[in-house]
C-alpha cells in the first residue's frame, strides 16, 4: 500500500478518535446527562432516567425533592395535626361502600391506644367513645355516633350534617373536625359491590340529601323494580345508568352542590365530570388523612403520623376478597374502568398523593434521627466536658488542701524561714 493509501486512512481514523476524546470530555464516563433514547435524560431534564430512589438517604443533608406528575406542596404532603382528644377536635370518617371501611372503623373504636378507651359492648352495634374526663364524643363513625347523617354519608352531606348533630350535643361552636376516608382501586371496588348487591344489599336507606333535600325518583331512577337486585348479572349491573357504584368514590367526595346535585340536566355531563373530578380531588387533598386498602400497613404509618395516635395491633393485608375471586375479560374490564372512568382519574391521583406522604413522613423520621443523634452526641460531649471539668477542680481543692500550695505555679514549695 503506498504513501497515499496510508494518509487516506489516517483520515478517517483520526476523525474517529477526535470524536471520542471529544465525547468523553463533554459527557464523563457515569454521566445521567448525555443519555438517548426511549424514556432517557437530555441534560436539562428534570430527573434523570435512572434515578429510581425518591428520598434522600439519611445521610443527605439536601431539601426534600421528588417526581411527580402532579404539583404538590409541602403543606400538601405534611398533613400532621395536633390533635387535641381531649378539647374540641373530632375525627369524622366517611365510609365509602367496599373501601374495607368496615375492618378500618373497627380499628377506630377497638385498636387505638387511648388514655381513655372506647366501651365498646357486646351484642352492641357503637362503641362509646368519650374523651377523658367528658362525656363528649371525640370520633363520629358509623361505630361510635352511628348513622347519624344518613347510611353512607357522602361529603356532601357530612359537612352539611356532622356539625349541627356534634354542636347539639356539645353545645359547643368551636369544633374542629377532621375528616378521613379509605379509597380503593376503582375495578376491585366495582366487583366487590356487584357481588355484595347480588347477595341482596341495598342500602335503600341512604339519604342522598343535597341543598337541603333528597333526589326525585327522575334524577335518580332505580335499577330494580322488586325489593332488591338479589342474583344481578354482572352484565345487568352495568347496563344500568343511574347505578350509583359507577364513580361512587368521586361522587361520595366531591361537592354534589356545584353540579346541581342529582339533577343532570342542570349542565352537560362533560362539565359535570370536570366538576365532579376537581372537587373530589381538592376535598380529597384537603382532608386531614385518607388511606388505601392496597395499603394496609401504609394507612396504618400515615394515620399514627397525623394524628399521634397509635394502634395496638398492626393492620393486617387482606387480599383474599370476593372480588379478588371474580375473573373478568379484557373486553369487561375495560368496560368497568369506562363506567367509572372519574374513579380511576381520582384514584391515580390519591396513589400519588399517598405514596409522596409516605416518602415525606420517611424522610421526616430519618430528620428527626439525625436531629436526636446530634443531640445525643451535644449532650455527651457536654457531659463528658463536665466530668473533666469536675475532675479539675477535684485535683485542685486536694493541691490546695496541702500544706505550702503555690496556687500561682501549682505546686508545693518550701517558703523561707
Amino acid at each position: 500500500m503506498d504513501d497515499k493509501s496510508n494518509k487516506l486512512l489516517l483520515v478517517p481514523v483520526l476523525t474517529v478518535l477526535f470524536v471520542m476524546i471529544g465525547y468523553q470530555y463533554i459527557c464523563p464516563a457515569g454521566s445521567t446527562s448525555c443519555r438517548f433514547g426511549n424514556g432517557e435524560s437530555f441534560p436539562f431534564s428534570k430527573y434523570p432516567a435512572d434515578v429510581k430512589r425518591k428520598c434522600p438517604d439519611p445521610d443527605e443533608d439536601a431539601p426534600f425533592r421528588f417526581p411527580s406528575k402532579f404539583n404538590f406542596t409541602r403543606e400538601d404532603l405534611d398533613r400532621h395535626v395536633d390533635f387535641d382528644i381531649k378539647e374540641n377536635d373530632v375525627i369524622v370518617f366517611l365510609h365509602i361502600q367496599k373501601t374495607g371501611g368496615t375492618t378500618f372503623g373497627r380499628h377506630l373504636v377497638r385498636n387505638i391506644h387511648l388514655e381513655r378507651p372506647c366501651d365498646c359492648r357486646s351484642g352492641q352495634k357503637k362503641c362509646t367513645c368519650h374523651r377523658p374526663g367528658k362525656a363528649e364524643s371525640w370520633l363520629f363513625s358509623r361505630f361510635s355516633t352511628g348513622w347519624s347523617c344518613g347510611l353512607h354519608a357522602d361529603w356532601t352531606e357530612l359537612t352539611n350534617c356532622v356539625p349541627a348533630v356534634m354542636n347539639k350535643k356539645k353545645k359547643n361552636l368551636n369544633q374542629n373536625f377532621y375528616y378521613i376516608t379509605l379509597l380503593r382501586d376503582p375495578v376491585s371496588r366495582y366487583l366487590s359491590e356487584w357481588k355484595h348487591v347480588q347477595r341482596g344489599a341495598t342500602w335503600k336507606t341512604a339519604l342522598h340529601m343535597c341543598d337541603g333535600r333528597p333526589p326525585t325518583p327522575d334524577e335518580l331512577p332505580a335499577c330494580y323494580s322488586s325489593e332488591d337486585w338479589t342474583g344481578v348479572s354482572l352484565e345487568e349491573f352495568m347496563a344500568c345508568p343511574s347505578n350509583l357504584a359507577n364513580n361512587r368514590q368521586t361522587r361520595m367526595l366531591a361537592d354534589l352542590s356545584l353540579v346541581g346535585c342529582y339533577n343532570l340536566s342542570s349542565m352537560s355531563e362533560e362539565r359535570r365530570a370536570e366538576l365532579l373530578l376537581s372537587s373530589a380531588k381538592r376535598n380529597l387533598l384537603r382532608m386531614a388523612f385518607f388511606g388505601l386498602t392496597e395499603f394496609q400497613r401504609k394507612t396504618q404509618f400515615l394515620f399514627e403520623r397525623t394524628f399521634g395516635l397509635h394502634f395496638i395491633t398492626a393492620f393486617t393485608q387482606i387480599n383474599g376478597t370476593r372480588a379478588a375471586g371474580v375473573t373478568v375479560g379484557t373486553s369487561t374490564r375495560r368496560r368497568i374502568e369506562e363506567l367509572n372512568a372519574l374513579d380511576m382519574q381520582l384514584y391515580e391521583y390519591a396513589r400519588e398523593i399517598f405514596s409522596r406522604r409516605v416518602q415525606y413522613c420517611h424522610h421526616q423520621e430519618r430528620q428527626e434521627e439525625r436531629e436526636r443523634k446530634r443531640e445525643q452526641r451535644r449532650r455527651m460531649k457536654e457531659q463528658k466536658a463536665l466530668q473533666i471539668q469536675q475532675q479539675e477542680d477535684g485535683e485542685r481543692k486536694d493541691l490546695e488542701s496541702l500544706p505550702n500550695y503555690d496556687d500561682q505555679n501549682h505546686r508545693n514549695v518550701k517558703k523561707a524561714p
